[in-house]
């Protein structure tokens, strides 16, 4: 069961309930909130890109496209989600229902605060800020829309205070139909995996562990232990770990990219005489990505 950090007991002591009701509304205005709007999203000082977005919820399930106004002008599309597949992410914001004294859940790991934010794309706002408890997560800083608890505005915060992106609605309206589309030469229809349920081919010879993840991070799906990929979630931040076997040794070493908050790093490994590519790509800072490669090992 997922605790609630609600509780004020001496284990967490600075928990604070209001921030922690919004981040419960905001995971649940996914479900709940029908919308259409164009998004600017920034990494770094100079690469930005503007999207469309849509999202419509219709009896017990919803639908949501992703549509690029820049750049290659790609679409990702996804339609009929069920409404009561409740993701593990969302589940670790949703903390208002499970109270019990003593587990701190999500802020164990997070400070919170709340203050009146910005007016976003002409809504009024709500503004979380978010300051990790250790060096292995980022920080952010989210104005939600008063009314719905929808995130209007995000912006992900790296060591030193330095803006790694920022996400904003610059145009927002609540409708109850998805708009018609605009010609788009690629598409991809996003597949929904079920949470628990594996969809990952199996490659690998052997199954294989990974031995460290930072605490409040858990799997997000169940995967076959020589399956080749896991993912893992704090509720904020996600990563994925990828484990390629290799037919011949390669030279030890690593290498990083990073592209705003996402880390794509690699390392080549040799455990117990096997050649391996391991990966980790998501959204913390390149020690925490090296910390996981490194701690990948062979199930015993």
């Amino acid at each position: 069961m997922l605790l609630s950090p609600l509780a004020q007991s001496s284990g967490c002591p600075d928990a604070d309930p209001e921030a922690l009701r919004w981040l419960d509304k905001m995971s649940r205005s996914v479900h709940q909130v029908s919308y259409h709007g164009v998004v600017t999203y920034q990494r770094g000082e100079a690469d930005m890109q503007v999207m469309q977005v849509s999202h419509f919820v219709q009896g017990d399930r919803s639908s949501e496209k992703l549509t690029q106004l820049t750049g290659q002008g790609a679409q990702v599309v996804r339609v009929d989600h069920p409404l009561d597949c409740v993701h593990p992410g969302h589940k670790l914001l949703r903390m208002s229902e499970h109270i019990q004294g003593g587990y701190c859940g999500i802020a164990g790991h997070y400070r919170f605060s709340v203050t009146d934010g910005d007016r976003v794309a002409g809504r009024k706002t709500v503004r979380v800020l978010v300051s990790p408890r250790d060096m292995y997560r980022f920080g952010y800083v989210m104005d939600l829309d008063r009314k719905t608890g929808l995130l209007l505005k995000t912006t992900t915060i790296g060591r030193g205070n330095v803006v790694l992106e920022k996400f904003q609605f610059a145009e927002l309206s609540f409708n109850k139909r998805m708009p018609d589309g605009i010609e788009i030469e690629v598409v991809h229809e996003a597949e929904h995996p079920v949470p628990g349920v594996s969809t990952e081919p199996t490659r690998l010879a052997n199954g294989w562990r990974v031995r460290w993840v930072p605490s409040g991070f858990l799997a997000t799906d169940t995967q076959p232990a020589n399956a080749g990929r896991r993912t893992f979630t704090d509720g904020l931040a996600v990563f994925s770990v990828f484990v390629e076997e290799l037919d011949r040794e390669i030279r030890p070493g690593e290498g990083m990219v990073r592209e705003g908050s996402t880390t794509s790093y690699s390392r080549g490994l040799s455990i117990s005489g096997t050649p391996l590519l391991v990966t980790v790509v998501g959204e913390v800072p390149v020690n925490t990505a090296r910390m996981v490669a490194d701690s990948v090992d062979w199930v015993r």
